[in-house]
């Protein structure tokens, strides 16, 4: 199957990419599952926290007011992130934003956030891979700026997951929440990404979608998002261990080398078995889903930011980052933090 892959070997006057800041920002609107358990039952739907529990590891996840768009998100993020590499936004001449919720049709999103930064005349554009679109961002910026294109990215994944959500169908809608999280990356002397793996498979469109589009000013389609758990569970098992193992062996590194695994936090039995798989402790997993549910592209850098603000995640840790989602895509990328 066709990838794009990249694997940096050291070499003498060689350009490399490393993060240098992360942020992240939540919606201050916290639903827990009795939340969503009493929001459902006003439609006659029942769940409880139990079964929730019990099938996702999810306890609760954060919605977005009205009048809250994807960029207005994705600012407080990519500030953070911009403080915390101790750049501004002068520094930036590379914006993308992984999303699959946008503002509008067209512009970007990422020229939307550009403006509000107040880094007009960079580059900016936004990534659409759903929950994988992090991960293939950050693998296109870091090509990007190893090709001498750009020299302080701004990485983003942010999303508004609750405006698609079909709250009619308990299978899906406790499941996703809102978000965003951003990195610099910026050119480096010294390898940061070890080494990307990136795929798509177009046969699997089906199980994971939002079926619907714009035409002459009328939705075509259902515009609500659809989802065969079952399918998706199987698929992103499989396709999440080999893209591990291709990073790792790019790299020349094993899985005794990860001090971190923070995979797209979609459900915890799928984050656990890919772990189990690498043979690596479950303390080694950064898990953030318990508390956002399933955000989507904003999933891995929200997840990323809170273990490098809670001390977990420290300078020279050897990380994995694994993305899955609709398309169906999914990816990894393998970084000395």
């Amino acid at each position: 199957m066709n990838a794009q892959a990249f694997a940096p070997l050291a070499q003498p006057n060689a350009r490399y990419s490393r993060i240098t800041g992360t942020g992240s920002h939540l919606p201050p609107r916290r639903l827990s599952n009795d939340d969503m358990t009493a929001l459902l039952a006003q439609r006659g739907i029942e769940t409880s926290d139990a079964w929730i529990v019990e099938r996702t590891g999810i306890r609760a996840r954060h919605f977005a007011a009205d009048g809250v768009n994807c960029s207005d998100l994705a600012l407080p993020a990519a500030r953070a992130a911009l403080e915390a590499a101790g750049r501004t936004a002068d520094d930036v001449d590379l914006i993308i934003v992984a999303t699959s919720t946008p503002d509008m049709v067209f512009p970007s999103t990422a020229c939307i956030l550009q403006d509000k930064l107040g880094a007009n005349g960079c580059m900016a554009f936004d990534m659409q891979a759903v929950c994988s679109g992090f991960v293939y961002a950050l693998s296109v910026a870091d090509s990007m700026i190893r090709g001498g294109m750009a020299r302080c990215a701004l990485v983003i994944g942010s999303e508004i997951f609750s405006r698609i959500l079909d709250f009619n169908d308990r299978t899906t809608c406790v499941l996703f929440g809102d978000g965003a999280g951003a990195v610099v990356l910026e050119a480096s002397a010294e390898p940061g990404i070890l080494a990307t793996d990136m795929h798509a498979d177009g046969r699997h469109v089906g199980i994971l979608c939002v079926p619907g589009t714009v035409s002459g000013g009328q939705v075509l389609g259902d515009p609500l998002l659809k989802m065969d758990g079952q399918s998706v569970f199987k698929l992103a098992v499989g396709v999440l261990d080999s893209a591990a193992r291709a990073v790792l062996e790019r790299a020349g590194r094993t899985e005794a080398d990860l001090d971190w695994l923070i995979p797209h936090q979609a459900n915890i039995r799928i984050m656990q078995s890919t772990a189990r798989k690498l043979k690596l402790p479950l303390s080694k997993l950064v898990v953030t889903v318990d508390e956002h549910g399933n955000t989507s592209a904003a999933s891995i850098p929200l997840a990323l930011d809170t273990a490098v603000r809670s001390g977990r995640v420290k300078r020279g840790d050897t990380v994995m980052l694994e993305g899955v989602g609709g398309g169906f895509t999914w990816g990894a990328v393998l970084l000395d933090f």
